[in-house]
Parts: structure tokens; C-alpha cells; sequence
């Protein structure tokens, strides 16, 4: 990405993975104390998936992606 504004998506990227990690975390510690699913790790994981979709709306309006990308999987 090279656009007008590669280097938030970069940064928001890089924030994402780090909520990800946390959110691991959270699962890994529920699993060692036989506990269910931590609230914690829930809205950790709804911040990180707010946070991919900032990522794509700057490739939208960078241009590099389009619309339809999101439909091609």
C-alpha cells in the first residue's frame, strides 16, 4: 500500500495483531482455568475486527482495493 494513507492502515494493522495477541491470551488463560469463554477476550476480539475494517476503508479510499474485492473470496 503507497496511498495518501498507507501509513495509518500500517500502524492499525500492526494494533490489530497486538489485540489478537491479547485476545489469545485471554482464551489461553480460560483453557488453564477451565473456564468458558472470558467477556474480555469477546470484546477485544469485536475492537480488532472494528479495527480491519478501518483498514479496509482506508485501501478503499486510498484505491486499492474496490468494492467488489470484498466479494471476491
Amino acid at each position: 500500500m503507497s496511498g495518501r494513507y498507507s501509513h495509518l492502515a500500517d500502524r492499525l494493522e500492526a494494533i490489530s495483531e497486538e489485540i489478537a495477541d491479547l485476545a489469545i491470551d485471554e482464551l489461553k488463560g480460560a483453557l488453564r482455568s477451565g473456564t468458558g469463554r472470558p467477556p474480555g477476550e469477546k470484546q477485544l476480539t469485536q475492537a480488532r475486527r472494528a479495527i480491519e475494517k478501518a483498514v479496509h476503508l482506508l485501501h478503499l479510499a486510498d484505491g486499492d482495493v474496490t468494492p467488489q474485492d470484498e466479494f471476491a473470496d
